[in-house]
């Protein structure tokens, strides 16, 4: 079974490409097995369709240089962070055994987003416990995971992150991911209802955040991400970016 380095989560297909796809597309540029689980099929969106969204997420994994997208299947808006959702999660995070998770942000104008946060949180420090019992595909019991990481993208409400990764050298690839989305945001044409993510400043909005990150390490653009494990460096050579 493949196992991955990195697998990012998200409530709504679109989430992880907003959030994080600069980081995995240049984790898979350099050799990394990078995924993405989505948990929604996002049915409750106004605009596009159950079949499109898959159509755009796949065409987004392309962009992105994934090994592999899944789909959990639980109810756009109504999903809860139970048993069941977390058992369903943990034979995922069993199957694949990454290293780092990231996914939703733990507070959110999306009430969807702090729910998936905590349940990938919890689901992630639950899969470490060898009592708790999931199966595989075949029947056969899965062994116990713990993520290294557990991280959190930024999303619409912003938050102090506690470190910044330069993007820069896949942004253009990490714009076209999110435009694989052409039924979500702006057309300019003007088809479908307007919706809060179609305005031309949400994306405006959303490279205005990258600059921002950016400017704080002196790239052009960067991501932010939140972590209630403290990150360790192996050396300070980490650290090492271009001048302020």
């Amino acid at each position: 079974m493949l196992k991955l380095d990195i697998l990012a989560i998200g409530a709504h297909p679109d989430d992880v490409e907003l959030g994080c796809s600069g980081v995995l597309i240049a984790a898979a540029r350099s050799g990394k097995k990078t995924g993405v689980l989505d948990l929604t099929e996002g049915e409750l969106g106004t605009r596009g369709t159950v079949e499109t969204r898959y159509q755009e997420a796949a065409e987004a994994a392309r962009v992105m240089g994934l090994s592999i997208r899944e789909n959990l299947q639980l109810r756009d808006g109504f999903f809860a962070n139970d048993e069941a959702s977390k058992l369903k999660l943990i034979a995922v995070l069993r199957r694949y055994r990454p290293d780092i998770v990231i996914g939703n942000i733990m507070e959110d104008r999306h009430p969807d987003h702090g729910r998936a946060g905590s349940l990938i949180y919890d689901a992630c420090f639950l899969a470490g416990l060898r009592q708790v019992k999931t199966q595989d595909g075949e029947g056969k019991e899965q062994e116990a995971w713990r993520p290294r990481y557990v991280l959190q993208y930024l999303q619409d409400r912003f938050q102090e992150p506690d470190f910044v990764v330069d993007v820069s050298d896949v942004w253009e690839q990490r714009m076209e991911s999110i435009k694989a989305y052409k039924t979500q945001f702006h057309d300019p044409n003007g088809a479908g209802p307007q919706t809060y993510i179609s305005s031309p400043q949400f994306m405006e909005a959303v490279i205005a955040r990258a600059r921002l990150l950016g400017k704080r390490i002196g790239v052009p653009f960067a991501e932010g991400f939140l972590s209630k494990k403290t990150v360790g460096l192996h050396s300070l050579d980490a650290l090492v970016l271009n001048e302020t």
